[in-house]
């Protein structure tokens, strides 16, 4: 699996367990909705992201988006 298609895919398990928590638990659970989206909207831009530097120190083979 790329780096590019990991961070998709734990992006998408933070927001449906902040979105399941929020249900169940408390609606404070969306900050963290709002903070991954924020990450994402911002690693369009910048091409920095934290979670994609993480992956590749753990061996994942880069993809076109995160080198």
């Amino acid at each position: 699996m790329s780096i590019d298609r990991a961070v998709m895919a734990f992006a998408g398990t933070m927001i449906l367990l902040s979105l399941a928590f929020s249900h169940w638990i408390s609606p404070y659970w969306l900050l963290l909705t709002a903070f991954v989206g924020l990450n994402l909207l911002q690693a369009a831009f910048t091409g920095f992201c934290p979670v994609a530097i993480l992956l590749k120190h753990l061996g994942f083979r880069p993809g076109c988006a995160f080198l």
